[in-house]
């Protein structure tokens, strides 16, 4: 009866082809080796070619080596090709900094890809069931995990050039326990997995005995859950890009922007996938800690009355609103020490290098040009201002005399009269004299020094001293 549940599960998600290469993650223990045996039993009727992939991950010693070394004689017994490896983990964890877990994820995934690469491998199956989906569920319930990812363990998915299965999602851990025994299978036993130090054990032995407890039909129960959140996920998800891609303004590798006012039209539920999806194409995998909280965090910016903002979230997404725009951008660390400059002294005559995408240029002139015009350039008189000129970043406080105004007013204000984003702030070059005194924003505005529409003085007798803003792509 378990042959029949699993093939018509099989059948009916299409989990398998004739005369594919499948390659097995097989740990050892019952459910990856009851996984094996099933395939093997089915290889003739399919025409499978099988590949066992074992890793050793160094945790236990000789004990973990034995594991190795029992999944290989099971293979030479049933005739199926076996690929194992030894992989130092506990290294990995102490270069890399992650849990245990995650280091043998990645060690284990990155054994698998050469495996299927060598093999041209059409298939990877790996042994999860359905009670191991309703503790995944249940786990990322308590997280706080959004959109897919409350669906669990997908049957199956695009795994770079092949396709990732899970035959067993339909039967619980007993049924393969029942398996094991019918078919007088041996397996290896991890004495960690009676241990509650990992979350996914305390939900096994204590919260799950109770749901089944309940309903003894728990496990099935939620598969069917999962392939109906699936579902109804792939079909919000489709409607969400569509209207995303409404609003977008730019859209990078590493960074997307999109307007706010258009983008708060979107239903609600839209606008929750629309994010997600988001975060999804920026980090490429979502981090594990980023939760339904992160989106409520961001819609919550756009809809407040203040016109600017700032989110961090985990691994270097910084979101930001600017007025009708919100960004949300990843950028590399090369790229975040160059927006934010050194401050330079500018001799006259002159011209320093502020950044990769622009310079500065001073010098003397004895007379105002007469068709000299725009924001990229600042005159005054030589003798109404101190030597050196200096070029820095906004400091708290920084105001200054606008050109055509009384009094002074705040840098503060004039970036967001001039709707200038928050993560430009830092990296807009301030010119001031040697007293002090800003002289001008470069290309956005100008003190009451400038002497922009005066005319050429008939005795001209006075000496000019000449900024200019040269841009090199045109970013500022």
């Amino acid at each position: 009866m378990k042959h029949d549940r699993v093939e018509q599960f099989i059948e009916r998600h299409n989990l398998l082809d004739e005369n594919a290469v499948v390659v097995v993650g097989v740990s050892g223990g019952s459910d990856s080796i009851a996984l094996l045996h099933y395939l093997w039993t089915i290889k003739d009727k399919w025409e499978l070619t099988l590949v066992a992939a074992h890793v050793d991950h160094m945790f236990r010693g000789k004990e973990s080596y034995e594991d190795l070394l029992f999944v290989k004689n099971f293979c030479e017994n049933h005739s199926i090709q076996f690929e194992g490896i030894s992989v130092d983990v506990p290294g990995f964890i102490e270069k890399h900094h992650v849990s245990s877990q995650v280091a043998a994820r990645i060690c284990r995934y990155e054994f698998y890809d050469r495996v299927l690469e060598k093999y041209n491998g059409d298939y990877l199956a790996l042994a999860h069931h359905a009670d191991d989906q309703v503790e995944t569920m249940l786990m990322r319930m308590v997280r706080g995990s959004y959109g897919q990812s409350l669906a669990g363990i997908p049957v199956k998915r695009p795994y770079n050039n092949a396709t990732l299965i899970r035959p067993f999602l339909c039967l619980t851990k007993v049924e393969i326990e029942e398996y094991i025994e019918e078919c007088n299978l041996s397996f290896r036993v991890d004495p960690s997995n009676n241990k509650d130090d990992y979350q996914r054990n305390r939900f096994r032995h204590h919260i799950l005995p109770f749901l089944k407890k309940e309903n003894p039909n728990v496990s099935e129960r939620f598969q069917t859950l999962s392939e109906l959140l699936s579902d109804d996920q792939k079909l919000l998800e489709d409607y969400a890009e569509k209207e995303l891609q409404r609003v977008l303004i730019a859209k990078t590798d590493t960074r997307i922007v999109f307007a706010i006012n258009e983008f708060k039209r979107i239903p609600i539920s839209l606008q929750r996938r629309g994010i997600h999806l988001i975060l999804k194409y920026l980090y490429k995998v979502i981090p594990s800690n980023i939760a339904t909280i992160h989106i409520n965090q961001l819609l919550s910016l756009l809809d407040h009355e203040h016109p600017s903002g700032i989110l961090h979230f985990p691994k270097g997404l910084i979101v930001t609103k600017s007025y009708n725009q919100c960004i949300l951008a990843i950028e590399p660390k090369a790229e975040k020490k160059e927006r934010v400059f050194n401050p330079y002294t500018l001799a006259v005559p002159g011209e320093v290098n502020v950044a990769s995408s622009f310079s500065i240029k001073a010098e003397w002139i004895d007379s105002i040009p007469e068709k000299i015009d725009g924001i990229d350039f600042f005159i005054c008189y030589a003798e109404e201002i101190a030597l050196p000129i200096h070029i820095r970043r906004r400091k708290t406080g920084d105001r200054m005399t606008v050109k055509g105004m009384k009094g002074t007013k705040k840098i503060k204000d004039i970036f967001i009269d001039k709707k200038v984003p928050r993560d430009e702030r830092d990296a807009w070059p301030i010119v001031e004299d040697a007293n002090g005194h800003i002289l001008w924003l470069p290309c956005l505005k100008k003190s009451a020094y400038s002497l922009e529409g005066h005319k050429n003085e008939e005795s001209n007798s006075h000496l000019y001293l000449l900024l200019q803003y040269i841009s090199y792509n045109k970013e500022l």
